[in-house]
């Protein structure tokens, strides 16, 4: 297995890991691992933001959203002077 050192961590960052591992019922070692693979994994990395918002709400089924009916353009007001 291989470590990895993080240098310069933040003591509030360490406190927060340390406070959700905590809520994992594991160290922080092991939640920053679970972390880490996750964020490696993710099937969106590599992908730009359209990617990811049709990826995202492909599950709905909405191929074409229905494209509402114009209302006609109001008139401008007409200057008082």
């Amino acid at each position: 297995m291989a470590s990895l050192t993080i240098r310069n961590f933040d003591d509030d960052l360490k406190a927060l890991l340390r406070l959700r591992a905590a809520r994992h019922g594991c160290s922080m070692e092991q939640e920053a691992r679970d972390i880490l693979r996750r964020a490696v994994h993710q099937p969106t990395a590599g992908m730009g933001f359209a990617q990811r918002v049709q990826q995202r709400f492909a599950k709905y089924g909405l191929e074409e959203l229905p494209i509402p009916k114009r209302r006609a353009a109001r008139t401008p007001p007409v200057a008082q002077g």
